[in-house]
């Protein structure tokens, strides 16, 4: 008699055990079905994570004062781009598997979403690591502020130099020209960091015009003063030269605005896109979390 019941037990067993592989092969059984789903919700808010940290690390980026640190945040956010690339590609046959359409519609929204962020990403981390706007700033305190003082040294041992009868002459003359370079270096602090092209040319018209009497200063000085006075001039006619050529590298790095630019953009159509996306990624992980705790109750 015992050994018949032993007999049942087991083979009630064996039908218990056969039907549960049949079951996980066929992908009804509770297991399979509750690993994928713990799954897709790890999935969920990995995405969210690295997401969030691809924008605050191209933020960073916009933000970074070298080029060494923008490139180092820049390649920051493309490393956690690509992990929601692929944690993209891994949920969403996952949801479809499970039948899950909501959560599916909500990772869609997020693609289509996504697709447009990383464009528009792509572009500010482009001219983020350009560092145009830094790179004319640091132009205008260190080579062009170098030539600009030199200019101004060199006038004044000309004007040192100069006989009494013309010396107010000359010192006004000198003091034209140190003056419009000045005016010409303020300006070019507005330049960089305007941020629209048509005032920049009003700007640009502005600084040529002060060129213009710096050279004009620098000519009539040159039918003025004594021939001592002569080596410091050219001297002084050189700096204004090597001025003018920083000064035109300035504008045209300026021009390109790629750190005003950036910065606009990360502020207004990236932000925006931002929470968009951070929406669509926190609704479709706490439809997988209530989903989820629902089945194990």
């Amino acid at each position: 008699m015992n050994c018949h019941r032993r007999r049942v037990r087991v083979g009630h067993v064996v039908a218990a055990l056969a039907l549960g592989v049949m079951a996980a092969a066929c992908g009804d059984g509770q297991g399979p079905v509750l690993l994928r789903q713990v799954r897709a919700r790890q999935l969920a808010a990995e995405l969210l994570v690295q997401f969030t940290a691809a924008a605050d690390a191209g933020n960073r980026a916009v933000m970074a004062d070298t080029d060494e640190l923008s490139a180092a945040f820049s390649h920051e956010a493309g490393l956690a781009k690509e992990v929601v690339r692929r944690g993209v590609d891994e949920l969403k046959p996952l949801l479809a598997g499970l039948g899950e359409s909501e959560e599916s519609q909500r990772l869609d929204e997020f693609g289509g979403l996504y697709a447009e962020y990383e464009v528009l990403d792509r572009g500010i981390l482009e001219l983020a690591v350009e560092n145009s706007n830094l790179k004319a700033q640091r132009l205008s305190f260190g080579p062009i502020r170098e030539a600009a003082d030199s200019f101004r040294d060199a006038l004044a041992q000309v004007a040192a130099s100069s006989p009494p009868e013309d010396i107010w002459r000359v010192r006004a003359l000198v003091a034209e020209a140190v003056s419009a370079l000045r005016g010409i270096q303020v300006l070019e602090a507005r330049h960089i960091a305007e941020p629209e092209d048509a005032t920049m040319t009003r700007i640009e018209q502005e600084m040529a015009a002060s060129g213009a009497d710096a050279r004009s200063a620098l000519h009539v000085l040159g039918d003025v003063v004594p021939e001592a006075a002569r080596e410091r001039l050219a001297a002084a006619t050189a700096a204004l030269e090597r001025f003018l050529g920083l000064h035109a590298e300035l504008v045209a790095l300026s021009r390109r605005n790629t750190n005003v630019r950036s910065l606009s953009l990360s502020l207004g159509r990236k932000r925006l896109l931002r929470a968009a996306c951070e929406e669509s990624l926190r609704a479709m992980r706490d439809v997988l979390e209530q989903r989820g705790s629902g089945a194990t109750r």
